[in-house]
């Protein structure tokens, strides 16, 4: 028979009355967690550490040193009312983390999926979504109402602008300022930021066959070819591409949300393709 292990709670610690403690919770020394809190079975706060506001935690995440999470958003438009933080399972949560509350004028709520990994210094703005298994490198920061997919990586410093869009499986390159959405599978990198071809080498890790590679590659070549408009090479690849689940991802992105600004690839780039072409 397994044995629960104890909730311990540090002597310096402050747990307000009212927050909801699970099993299994380690809070070290020096935190503070407020009244509306909701804390997962084996989560653990390292030290130092304010969880505040309508914020909770999921099952085995693990919070370190100087992280403050359920802050009130940054925006002049919040009038005070009650938002949330929701933060997923088996997530790491590195020294200096960010992550704000939603805003009463808008979704009111921030959500971060599961098993993310979020280095130090990352930061997470009010009303933002951000799905499972996303990786944020150290000073990533997201603007408010971001939208990022699953399997998203975001390299150190790298900024991403208010309502943007990250599709799946988009690699962000270090450094970069990214001010329109990037589609699913591919690299945005620079500073204002291009597609510099899909993100090869994460479709590989995802176990994505070989073949369908190559139909994402052409979609790609076809939805980007500067003979014609985007939107009418999105007519013409909706017809083509019409049996690939993952090439009509990125058609669908693109067609979804209407008049948006998206990263597209870069002139010098010649098509903009992938370099990882062992294929």
């Amino acid at each position: 028979m397994l044995m629960k292990i104890k909730t311990s709670i540090h002597v310096s610690s402050v747990v307000e009355e009212g927050a909801q403690i699970g099993d299994g919770v380690r809070i070290g020394p020096f935190c503070h967690v407020g009244a509306d809190v909701v804390i997962g079975d084996g989560v653990e706060l390292v030290s130092h550490i304010s969880v505040m506001g309508a914020t909770s935690i999921g099952a085995s995440t693990k919070v370190y040193p100087m992280a403050t999470l359920g802050a009130p958003p940054q925006n002049t438009k919040h009038r005070g009312g009650r938002t949330t933080l929701v933060i997923g399972q088996n997530c790491t949560i590195r020294e200096g983390v960010t992550m704000h509350l939603g805003t009463d004028s808008s979704r009111g709520e921030t959500t971060v999926g599961d098993n993310g990994n979020f280095l130090a210094y990352a930061h997470i703005a009010h009303d933002c979504v951000v799905g499972n298994n996303a990786t944020f490198a150290n000073g990533a920061t997201l603007g408010g109402h971001c939208e990022v997919g699953n399997n998203v990586y975001i390299g150190g410093l790298t900024a991403v602008h208010q309502f943007v869009r990250i599709g799946d499986n988009a690699f962000l390159g270090g450094c970069s300022a990214i001010v329109g959405d990037v589609i699913p599978y591919a690299i945005a990198v620079g500073n204002r930021a291009s597609l510099r071809g899909l993100n090869i080498i994460g479709l590989k890790r995802s176990g994505l066959p070989r073949s369908e590679i190559h139909v994402l590659r052409k979609a790609y070549r076809m939805i980007f070819d500067r003979s014609r408009t985007v939107g009418e090479n999105i007519e013409f690849a909706k017809a083509e591409f019409a049996s690939s689940p993952t090439a009509m991802k990125i058609i669908d992105f693109i067609s979804s949300r209407g008049k948006r600004h998206y990263a597209v690839p870069s002139l010098k780039g010649g098509d903009g393709d992938d370099v990882d072409d062992e294929d």
